[in-house]
């Protein structure tokens, strides 16, 4: 909205939700009465056409049998890929270069055991220490399976302020030692989005292969690791694209890569046509089909179906420019109804730096959180300060985020927060 000037009323809200065109898809979703559920970049929430083509692939299930792999309303055996295909324009990328399958760690291992191939000087992973700590577990255990110490050959670039990482500071890291780099499109925490394009080509000016984690990015920021050459990328599907609890990832290999023999091979990767000739002797498929390993979990990749059909109505175009509008707005009413209060907004306020949520920070901020979800708000809680509020574009109303501060300002008046531990629960 080229007209937005900010302004604190409950009034304004409601304007900016009637000039909302994608105000309908929030009838698609199941919403709880009396909560404000700002928490999608964790867990997305369940929409109706996610639980028809679950129910639908159950059905398949209960009256075909075994014939549900090449028979019924979504077909098995070509699941995968039919989820690639339907994915591939959110991250800007060819059809045959996408794949749902695994999980963004196992995919992760699959990826560095395929593309992190350490020869002479260049042994060592570049990474982040901001990152999300399973992808540096996963790193870390790569380069002890190849012999090589990982407190010495994963690289981990230094944030200046705790909160985001320069590209300047990871080009610089960039040296001959390096074979491998592997960073987040947005960081979970502070959700800053970096510079996909300019890393790539300075990854390659030197000839290293980059590759990158898109789970705080896909579903909310367009991408376009083909155009870019992005030589690789993993996600999740059940945050922004709301697959469900461990819904099925996805991963995306630039097409200059196929005939590569996948680091971790497994019989779905298979040429299909070869898949059940049950040959001793691999025969993997031409596409990025070949870096799934063991058969797909169906029935957790069926509500994406349903769940995509939405985006591709939406359109990722229009889903960004709400969601840039309406953290804008979340942080515009955060500096002024909570000023004095001890927040910090710890994310980039620059539209090109800015994923899909607001960090905010506070020395109580476990405890805040549990305050917030006893008033019916849920956050989301990140060690050791942070309060990540995620206004998703398809399901949240400018309304929601003016009553979502309206309360958060009333736990704060009222040092609601202090009646819990500021510690956080076992799951956060």
């Amino acid at each position: 909205m080229s007209s937005y000037s900010f302004d604190p009323s409950q009034a304004y809200a409601k304007q900016l939700d009637e000039q909302d065109e994608l105000s309908a898809f929030r009838n698609e979703f199941y919403l709880q009465p009396g909560s404000i559920y700002l928490d999608g970049n964790s867990l997305g929430l369940l929409s109706k056409r996610a639980e028809k083509t679950l129910l639908e692939s159950l059905e398949d299930w209960k009256t075909q049998g075994i014939d549900g792999w090449m028979q019924g309303n979504h077909p098995w055996f070509y699941l995968s890929e039919r989820l690639g295909e339907l994915s591939a324009p959110l991250v800007g990328a060819k059809p045959e270069e996408v794949i749902v399958t695994g999980s963004t760690t196992t995919n992760l291992h699959q990826l560095a055991a395929t593309f992190y191939q350490p020869e002479g000087k260049r042994t060592k992973i570049l990474a982040d220490e901001l990152n999300f700590p399973s992808d540096i577990y996963a790193l870390q255990s790569q380069l002890r399976l190849r012999g090589y110490d990982p407190e010495e050959h994963l690289v981990r670039v230094k944030s200046r302020d705790g909160r985001m990482i320069e590209e300047d500071d990871i080009i610089a890291a960039m040296t001959e030692e390096i074979a491998l780099v592997i960073l987040p499109t947005v960081l979970y925490r502070s959700g800053q989005l970096l510079d996909i394009e300019r890393l790539t080509a300075e990854a390659h000016a030197r000839g290293i292969m980059i590759g990158f984690d898109g789970c705080h990015s896909v579903g909310a920021v367009p991408h376009a690791f083909s155009k870019w050459g992005v030589d690789f990328a993993y996600w999740c599907n059940y945050k922004y694209l709301n697959s469900g609890p461990g819904g099925v990832g996805g991963l995306y290999v630039n097409e200059q890569h196929f005939g590569r023999l996948p680091g971790l091979a497994g019989w779905f990767g298979s040429r299909k046509d070869k898949q059940f000739d049950m040959e001793h002797r691999f025969t993997p498929s031409e596409h990025a089909g070949a870096y799934q390993i063991g058969t797909p979990h169906v029935l957790s990749m069926a509500p994406l179906l349903g769940s995509l059909e939405m985006f591709h109505e939406a359109s990722l175009a229009k889903l960004r420019a709400k969601s840039l509008l309406i953290t804008k707005y979340l942080m515009d009413l955060v500096e002024h109804e909570l000023a004095g209060m001890g927040f910090t907004i710890g994310n980039p306020r620059e539209d090109q730096r800015r994923g899909g949520h607001v960090c905010l920070e506070h020395e109580d901020a476990a405890r805040i959180c549990k305050a917030l979800k006893e008033n019916g708000v849920v956050p989301d809680f990140r060690a050791p300060n942070v309060v990540r509020l995620a206004p998703v574009a398809l399901y949240t109303t400018y309304n929601d985020v003016w009553e979502a501060v309206m309360r958060l300002k009333t736990i704060m008046v009222e040092k609601q927060y202090e009646k819990f531990e500021n510690k956080r629960g076992v799951v956060a």
